[in-house]
């Protein structure tokens, strides 16, 4: 069994996003999802307070309050940008990713696309991407069977599955049908002691979602 993997987590940006940082226990390479803003402070954070080797950034969709720190953690860690090979629209476009009318336009350029049902082991984690469009068309989670000894499987929901709720779809490329179906069809069954790190407000898990979310019934 490989060592326990580490969460941390930082709120970060105008809409409280959460950001995180995955690593080993006995291991300082570490992974991130989601630099909301503050690219040059997650930096020195990680690296510089914590000791951590940023290896790669991972995003769970290409909103504004999800990438505003990407480009600035990028240049300091030289790590790949990973996102949802759906999700190309809205990393090159500051219009459907909402941050021009939030006055700070930006976009992303992704090193690397993903697909569904992909797996790949970065900083000795091994995620399996899971597409969850509804949120946006693009919008991915990444599931963690392999947490460690005695720890649960963890899974990065983004703005797809959020404690007792689940993300809003009237925002560009988004769809009701579809995120009932990535909710329903690619969450709901994953186990139930899966721990849930959503990209809003606090953490739940699988078994919690399928008793008290609204798209569970």
């Amino acid at each position: 069994m490989s060592s326990r993997i580490l969460v941390g987590s930082f709120v970060i940006g105008a809409i409280y996003t959460n950001f995180y940082y995955l690593h080993r226990e006995d291991s300082k390479e570490c992974i991130v999802f989601d630099p909301a803003d503050l690219g040059d402070q997650i930096y020195e954070e990680l690296t510089g307070k914590q000791g951590l080797s940023i290896q790669a950034i991972l995003l769970t969709h290409a909103h504004f309050d999800h990438i505003g720190g990407v480009a600035a953690l990028k240049e300091r860690c030289r790590a790949n940008v990973y996102a949802s090979e759906l999700e190309k629209r809205l990393c090159a476009s500051s219009g459907l990713n909402h941050s021009a009318l939030h006055g700070r336009p930006c976009t992303v350029k992704p090193d690397v696309w993903l697909r569904d049902g992909e797996e790949l082991t970065l900083a000795g984690i091994t995620l399996r991407v899971l597409s969850t469009p509804g949120h946006t068309e693009g919008s991915c989670c990444y599931y963690i069977e392999d947490a460690g000894e005695g720890a649960h499987p963890i899974l990065i929901s983004g703005d797809t599955l959020f404690a007792q709720s689940y993300g809003r779809t009237d925002l560009p490329t988004g769809s009701e049908s579809a995120i009932q179906r990535s909710i329903r069809d690619k969450l709901l069954v994953l186990p139930d002691d899966t721990d849930v790190y959503p990209g809003h407000e606090q953490t739940t898990t699988i078994a919690f979602e399928k008793k008290y979310n609204p798209l569970a019934y």
